[in-house]
């Protein structure tokens, strides 16, 4: 990944010297890693924040490569939103490019939204990456549980106040409306799901085992014969006989999954392709957080209807 960051390390170097220009600023500016992190600052910030995202909502992001514009907009941020662990390895390189040590870890302006979050499959001792694109940490993919989104809201809201005390009562505010939203629909959510509790589905990559907790399915299979590694044909004819053994009666892949083995799988099987979200803008009608999780109930609703 080094290679294409040669340009980003490079424009950096030309912009030493250069003021940050959101020091002095009425409105806090936050970059945020993930779409989804970006919706969450504007939901909690309000009037009080402008908002940017790095990683497009199209592309995988355990695999984004910074552009020369993004260390601009990371050098004049006051707060650097991401998910901690080990999803978005380019941030480091990012956060060097920059050169911007307010949002470097621990500093304060430094925004991990994997704080008080219980992760999902956390891999005992001695794994290795023979097992695959294995997350040391666990699961990273957390914020697709909206229990969770509620704890990471905190988690900006708390930032933010502490940035900008002087609209703590704003923040709050928003942070019991964003969560009354929530709220709202869980249960809304998991009745819609509840009907087929338990039934297991075919996911592509291990992105999805903290929304199928949550509405109570399953998804132990996926098109990946392990983490980051492309399916093999020994390994799509073992998945061809499951699905057809077990009735499974979806393949569920994210925007971005290469289509070619999940249409393949699903013309020798007869099941079908939905597609999920698992960022904001992924799809038109994901446009905010609680949009992404409509749509994505309403895809797994259909993935099990006659």
């Amino acid at each position: 990944m080094m290679k294409h960051l040669a340009p980003v390390l490079l424009f950096s170097a030309a912009l030493i010297g250069q003021p940050v220009g959101s020091q002095a600023a009425e409105r806090l500016n936050v970059v945020a890693t993930l779409s989804t992190f970006a919706d969450l600052a504007q939901a909690i910030g309000g009037e009080h924040v402008e908002v940017a995202s790095i990683a497009s909502p199209r592309f995988n992001p355990h695999f984004i490569e910074p552009k020369p514009s993004d260390v601009l907009k990371v050098k004049r941020a006051d707060v650097f939103v991401h998910a901690g662990l080990d999803l978005e390895l380019w941030r480091w390189p990012l956060l060097d490019a920059a050169g911007n040590t307010a949002l470097f870890s621990g500093g304060p302006g430094d925004v991990d939204l994997s704080q008080g979050i219980a992760l999902l499959e956390v891999p005992p001792p001695g794994v290795t990456r023979a097992e695959g694109d294995i997350h040391l940490y666990g699961n990273p993919h957390y914020w697709m549980d909206p229990e969770n989104a509620k704890r990471m809201a905190e988690t900006l809201a708390e930032k933010l106040a502490a940035l900008d005390p002087e609209q703590t009562a704003d923040y709050r505010r928003n942070l019991q409306a964003f969560k009354a939203r929530l709220d709202e629909r869980i249960p809304v959510w998991r009745e819609r799901l509840a009907p087929y509790r338990g039934r297991e589905l075919v996911g592509d990559h291990r992105a999805w085992p903290y929304l199928m907790r949550f509405l109570g399915l399953e998804m132990e299979q996926h098109l990946e014969f392990k983490p980051g590694i492309p399916p093999t044909p020994r390994h799509l004819e073992s998945l061809e006989r499951l699905i057809s053994e077990q009735r499974i009666p979806a393949i569920a892949r994210a925007t971005y999954f290469p289509q070619g083995a999940a249409e393949s799988l699903a013309r020798r099987t007869g099941t079908r392709v939905i597609l999920l979200c698992q960022n904001v803008r992924e799809l038109p009608a994901c446009a905010d957080y609680v949009a992404m999780l409509d749509y994505d109930v309403a895809q797994l609703v259909s993935a099990f209807s006659p």
